[in-house]
């Protein structure tokens, strides 16, 4: 791309006539179109351009989106994976709704498939070896779609390959608790193959947890109460209902951390080094392999397991679109949805593609014509192999980490747009809480109603907040998809939004054919959403979020919606002050350091408003928003986790202490607390209230006037 400076806008306070503002045409390049009216220094959102776009978004073509999307299985760096990247640049270079510019990175990615010569196999055999019972091979032909020869059979990527043979042991969810219990009860674990259902930890953790207690091998499967309320007969599931059918098989990666295995914190490009696999840690110890639950109810006796899995270097390809901002195009706000998938994945993640085609093609349009260009820079993105461990988003992240950190506005996750048609589901950083709220007020929920989406919501999801009252819950960031790079390796505000279901009517942990062969366009529009006005209503919570966050003149970012999660930390950690105190640990730096940054938010907002009332010069507008961008960066600590990679975020990086306080406080407290007086358990628990405090501190700085030093 080539970089252009001008400068642009005009410093109206005497003062700072001399200096000149660069405003940024730093991305248009020459002969480029004129900005739009609404694009310019001092403009504010444009609410007609926002309900152009609420309205152009169309369900039907949603709708054909997906069909096109889905027909076909596209497994990472497969044909049809690869045919896909080609589809979405001829949309985004469409000569009347592409976008700007359009183009891809590739990175060279090690994967994990099963043979194709020497199938992954789960039998019962006898004493002498003979077979009495073997598990599928493949999941059974229902609708014609799962017996195609591009349909990956179930396996573990990254699972390494051998051939153990034991009894078998039934182990729950495969936790750390579960084997714990089994050995205090006397059952022998060494040398056997524990059975296991999906939930509770992690994949490839129920893998490292039986390795600990000499377990040869693991089998996963779905326990139809796990996800589809018990129902478990053939005429009781898909193609019936939506509920997994017997043979259903959930694929997935088990590999312990997200990005390419053999480069972590470089981007895989051919000049970066890399590690051996041999010493790659993060694969699961022992060989695992997931089965139905229709072949997990008559395994007994002796089991062997055959697993042949492989690990190749591929080229994985990430797509992008761009708009140029008109006044900071150096501004970037990213919105993004992985491409590839296990099967035909028309679900995961060709609900979130189909939105994101047709988002683009609405923006695209309007831009072809010349009557809107953002005020900043919105970058479309399709990442490839997430199923693998988010490795195009986190590639991207690596690659390009110095100038995101200092340009990225936010970062819109759309991955699974739909799960079901009940209710919006949002999970985010605090600040982001505002504008969601914003726009989901602004739009109709789908249905007979009347209500809006902000509306339809709380009936679902609310909590009591101390400042608000009654509102929708917003949940937290974990791990689960390509939002983790951005917010906890890069500390861009980010949040994911989706559809989902009634949780009052359904126990299901996610939808039931996820990761399966059954994930299929007719499962969607049959039971998922018929008629699409759920991604419809994603589609255009997802883009006012988007024009809110690229055309507003101060980012609808709230600073003191961090204020309440802070204090909740502060309230459960005030929980171990007697046994701090012991140790001669304080929280009083903790209780000033959160206090700080309340009067420092207070203030901040006081600035904003007090901007709003007159006409602020565009130096004023962008320290502001360089405040708001920044603020979510100030919370990261390369060194507060170090055996946890990519994590950095003292807010949210994993906690697995009992106490819902700080992480790095939460972990650190439970260690300590287990090993009794061990001083360096202790010392840890003082270094993580440190952190801690330095990074409230920090974000306090960095909300006031920027003249404060």
């Amino acid at each position: 791309m080539q970089w252009v400076k001008v400068l642009g806008g005009v410093v109206g306070a005497a003062a700072l006539l001399g200096l000149g503002i660069i405003v940024g045409h730093f991305a248009i390049p020459k002969g480029a179109d004129s900005p739009a009216p609404s694009a310019s220094a001092s403009q504010d959102l444009d609410l007609k351009i926002l309900e152009t776009v609420i309205e152009q978004l169309d369900a039907n073509r949603i709708r054909e989106n997906l069909r096109e999307l889905s027909k076909e299985p596209h497994l990472a760096t497969t044909p049809r994976d690869e045919a896909l990247v080609q589809l979405l640049l001829q949309r985004w270079q469409d000569p009347e709704s592409g976008l700007d510019s359009a183009r891809t990175t590739e990175y060279e990615v090690l994967l994990s498939f099963p043979s194709g010569e020497q199938p992954n196999r789960v039998a019962v055999v006898n004493s002498t070896g003979a077979i009495l019972f073997s598990c599928r091979h493949s999941e059974e032909n229902l609708t014609g779609e799962q017996g195609g020869p591009n349909v990956v059979p179930p396996y573990a990527a990254y699972a390494p390959p051998g051939t153990p043979q034991g009894p078998l042991v039934y182990a729950n969810q495969g936790s750390e608790e579960d084997f714990k219990e089994l050995q205090n009860k006397g059952v022998k674990l060494q040398d056997s193959i524990v059975l296991t259902r999906y939930g509770g930890v992690g994949r490839g953790a129920k893998a490292v947890n039986a390795a600990k207690y000499g377990v040869a091998g693991v089998l996963v499967y779905t326990d139809p109460k796990d996800i589809n309320d018990g129902k478990s007969l053939p005429n009781e599931t898909f193609p019936h209902s939506w509920c997994l059918p017997p043979s259903g098989v959930e694929r997935g990666s088990y590999f312990e951390y997200f990005g390419d295995p053999l480069t972590p914190y470089l981007p895989a490009m051919p000049s970066s080094f890399r590690l051996n696999s041999d010493n790659a840690s993060g694969f699961p110890p022992i060989p695992i392999q997931p089965i139905g639950f229709e072949d997990a109810q008559v395994l007994l006796c002796q089991v062997n397991v055959s697993v042949h899995n492989r690990l190749e270097l591929r080229n994985s390809s990430n797509v992008l679109g761009i708009i140029r901002g008109a006044v900071e195009p150096d501004r970037y706000v990213l919105y993004g949805n992985h491409r590839d998938s296990w099967v035909h994945g028309a679900v995961d993640p060709s609900t979130g593609t189909a939105v994101l085609l047709e988002l683009s093609r609405v923006l695209g349009t309007l831009l072809k014509k010349g009557t809107w260009r953002p005020r900043r820079s919105i970058v479309f993105a399709s990442w490839g192999a997430e199923e693998f461990g988010l490795i195009g988003s986190t590639e991207f992240t690596e690659e390009f980490f110095s100038k995101l950190q200092e340009r990225a506005v936010a970062y819109i996750n759309v991955d699974i747009s739909v799960f079901a048609n009940a209710t919006l589901r949002v999970q985010g950083t605090p600040p982001i809480q505002s504008v969601v709220f914003s726009a989901a007020k602004q739009i109709s929920a789908p249905g007979s109603s009347g209500l809006s989406i902000y509306d339809n919501w709380i009936r679902y999801y609310n909590r009591s907040s101390s400042v608000y009252g009654l509102v929708p819950s917003v949940g937290t960031l974990g791990a689960g998809s390509d939002y983790a790079p951005f917010i906890h390796f890069l500390g861009i505000s980010s949040m994911d939004i989706a559809y989902t279901y009634d949780r009052s009517k359904t126990s299901a942990r996610i939808y039931p054919t996820y990761h399966t062969a059954f994930d299929t366009f007719d499962y969607v529009d049959k039971f998922l959403d018929p008629g699409f006005s759920s991604h419809q209503a994603v589609a255009r919570t997802a883009g006012s979020v988007l024009l809110r966050l690229s055309d507003s003149l101060f980012l609808p970012l709230n600073v003191s919606d961090y204020s309440e999660t802070l204090r909740s930390f502060l309230q459960a950690a005030e929980d171990l002050r007697v046994l701090l105190e012991q140790h001669g640990i304080s929280l009083g730096p903790l209780v000033t350091a959160v206090e700080r940054f309340e009067g420092a938010a207070t203030a901040f907002n006081q600035r904003i408003a007090t901007l709003r009332e007159g006409t602020p010069d565009p130096l004023q507008v962008r320290m502001i928003n360089d405040q708001l961008m920044l603020l979510e960066r100030t919370f990261l600590n390369s060194q507060a986790f170090p055996e946890e990679r990519y994590y950095s975020h003292v807010l949210w990086a994993p906690r697995t202490g009992s106490v819902a306080t700080f992480p790095g406080l939460s972990n650190a407290y439970s260690q300590a607390k287990n090993t009794g007086h061990e001083p360096a358990a202790w010392a840890e628990v003082q270094r993580q209230l440190s952190i801690v405090v330095a990074a409230l501190e920090g974000a306090a700085a960095t909300l006031r006037p920027v003249a404060d030093l």
